[in-house]
């Protein structure tokens, strides 16, 4: 069974930078496509951002430039690096990996603050 475990979130000031970590078991995640979602308070969760097999990385327009993507392999981990962080960033950010057959699994998710 693939499980996908969040860490690294926490409370950081505007400006601010946070790494997030997504570890994976019962599934690779260079085999799949895996992917940063965000779901703040009274919104919906949105993509943020996604890395697929063959390492092709896209991003919301809202975090182009600040948000980083990135595996090790070795490690079975994803990570998203925030820089830059704004208070509209505040959010739930949860893990995902998308399988061949479109099957998609998510991790509880780690909830980043961004406030002063």
């Amino acid at each position: 069974q693939v499980q996908l475990v969040e860490s690294g979130g926490g409370l950081v000031q505007p400006g601010g930078s946070l790494r997030l970590s997504c570890a994976a078991s019962g599934g690779a995640v260079s085999l799949n496509t895996m992917g940063w979602y965000r779901q703040a308070p009274g919104k919906q969760r949105e993509l943020v951002a996604r890395i697929t097999n063959s390492g092709t990385t896209t991003y919301a327009d809202s975090v182009k430039g600040r948000f980083t993507i990135s595996r090790d392999n070795a490690k079975n981990t994803v990570y998203l690096q925030l820089n830059s962080l704004k208070p509209e960033d505040t959010a739930v950010y949860s893990c995902s990996l998308t399988t061949y057959v479109w099957r998609q699994y998510w991790g509880q998710g780690t909830q980043v603050t961004v406030s002063s």
